[in-house]
C-alpha cells in the first residue's frame, strides 16, 4: 500500500464510519480497486478503526463526561439509564463479533457482490426511515435498545452500514433523530475497540512467522497517514452527521448507495 492508497482510504473510512454508506464496504471496494492484500487490509482496517472511534470520543466528549458523572453519582438517573442501554445494545454485535463472525463471514462470503446487495440494503432501509412517519417517544427505550442493538449485529455483514441502519432502527422505533445518531455512535465504541483487539489478535494469528506479525508488513509511514486521515475526517464526518440527521436528510445517502451499490455488483459480474 502506498502513502497516496493510504490517505485515500483513511480518508473514505473516516468519512463512512459515520455517514450511512458502509466503510466496510468502501474499503472493501478500495482493496479490490487498489489490489491490496489481506493482510495490508486486516492490519490497515484495525488502524483506522481505532482513529475513527478516537474522533467519536472527542466530538462526544461532552457527553460522554456527563455519563460518566452521572455514573459516579450512583444513583438510578437518566445517565445511568442511559449507560445500561448503551450496553445492552452492545449485546447482540458482542455474541455475533466473538460466536459468529466466522460463520457468517464463510456462508455469505465478503466478495463485492455481497457488498453491493447489502448497500441496496442500507439504501432501502434509509429511504423507509425517511418516509416512516412514527409516533414520536421522549427517549430511547430499555426495548429500543436491544431492537437497535439487534440492527447493530446485523450490520456485520460488509456492505450494510452500521450508522444506516441502527439510526433508520431507531427512527423508525419513534426516536428523536439527532438522540438516535448520538446513540449510535456511543454504541459502537465499546464494539469497535472489540473488532480491533479480536483482529490483531487474528493478525498475529495469521503471521507468516512466529515473531513477526501482519502488521509488519504495513509501513509505518503508510500507517500514520491512514490514521491520521482517519482521525481528522471522522471529526468532522461525525459532527455534520448528527446535523444531518437532526435534519432528516438521509433520504440522499439513499440514493448514493444505490448508485454505489450498482456499481459494485456490475464491477464484479464484469471481473468474474
Amino acid at each position: 500500500m502506498s502513502w497516496l492508497e493510504a490517505l485515500i482510504s483513511g480518508l473514505v473510512q473516516g468519512l463512512t464510519e459515520f455517514l450511512p454508506v458502509s466503510s466496510s464496504g468502501h474499503l472493501t471496494i478500495l482493496g479490490t480497486l487498489f489490489g491490496m492484500n489481506g493482510e495490508e487490509n486486516l492490519a490497515f482496517a484495525v488502524i483506522v478503526h481505532i482513529a475513527t472511534v478516537l474522533s467519536t470520543i472527542v466530538v462526544l466528549r461532552r457527553e460522554i463526561g456527563e455519563l460518566l458523572s452521572g455514573l459516579l453519582s450512583f444513583g438510578w438517573n437518566k445517565d445511568t439509564k442511559t449507560i445500561i442501554k448503551l450496553l445492552i445494545s452492545m449485546i447482540p454485535v458482542g455474541i455475533v463479533g466473538v460466536f459468529f463472525k466466522d460463520t457468517i463471514e464463510g456462508f455469505f462470503g465478503s466478495g463485492l457482490a455481497l457488498v453491493g446487495w447489502m448497500l441496496l440494503l442500507t439504501a432501502f432501509l434509509l429511504m423507509i426511515s425517511y418516509y416512516s412517519n412514527p409516533r414520536q417517544k421522549t427517549e430511547i427505550s430499555f426495548l429500543d435498545a436491544s431492537l437497535i442493538g439487534i440492527a447493530q449485529a446485523c450490520a456485520v455483514m460488509p456492505g450494510l452500514s452500521r450508522s444506516g441502519t441502527t439510526i433508520a432502527t431507531g427512527i423508525m422505533l419513534g426516536n428523536k433523530k439527532e438522540s438516535v445518531a448520538k446513540f449510535s455512535f456511543l454504541m459502537v465504541i465499546i464494539p469497535v475497540l472489540g473488532e480491533a483487539l479480536l483482529d490483531t489478535v487474528k493478525a498475529f494469528g495469521t503471521s507468516s512467522g512466529d515473531s513477526v506479525s501482519v502488521f509488519s508488513t504495513l509501513p509505518v509511514p503508510v500507517a500514520v497517514i491512514g490514521f491520521l486521515s482517519a482521525f481528522i475526517t471522522g471529526v468532522f464526518a461525525c459532527k455534520w452527521m448528527i446535523a444531518l440527521v437532526k435534519k432528516g436528510r438521509l433520504v440522499f445517502f439513499a440514493y448514493y448507495c444505490i448508485a454505489i451499490g450498482l456499481f459494485a455488483l456490475i464491477y464484479s459480474y464484469l471481473t468474474n
